[in-house]
């Protein structure tokens, strides 16, 4: 089974922000998914140089990466958790990553082409993870 991690540059200050990523990430633990913070008081030079060292797949959220539908992020999911390999999702820093680090990544998702703060885009993505992983156990929780 593929395992996924997903490393957020810096822990959410403002409080609403980090009061959904810890509700959802509590649903998500046992599905092997699981979350890391990088200290923000590191230079985002060394978050990218980390994220480039990491084992396993790499995938950016990024604002120019592939759009994805609910749908479409249920089945990536899924073809991850069939895998045997370990997938890391990785949220940017404030200014978002480096042009130079972007064009080492293979794979880049969005999760709009309207731009939002950091630590929204981590609250919606973490929310994306746990409807995908929803969507793949066929419950009721996203509707269409």
């Amino acid at each position: 089974m593929g395992r996924i991690v997903v490393y957020l540059y810096g822990k959410p200050k403002e409080k609403s922000y980090l009061t959904i990523i810890n509700e959802y990430y509590k649903r998500l633990k046992g599905r092997g998914i699981s979350l890391s913070y990088y200290s923000d008081k590191n230079k985002s030079i060394d978050y990218e140089n980390m994220l480039l060292n990491l084992k396993g797949n790499l995938i950016l959220i990024d604002e120019n990466g592939e759009e994805l539908s609910s749908k479409d992020l249920s089945l990536l999911i899924s073809k991850i958790i069939m895998d045997h390999t370990t997938t890391n999702f990785a949220l940017g820093p404030p200014d978002g990553f480096s042009e130079g680090f972007k064009s080492k990544i293979h794979q880049s998702i969005s999760l709009s082409p309207m731009t939002f703060p950091h630590e929204m885009a981590a609250s919606i993505f973490i929310e994306q993870l746990y409807r995908a992983t929803e969507i793949i156990k066929g419950t009721t929780y996203h509707r269409e």
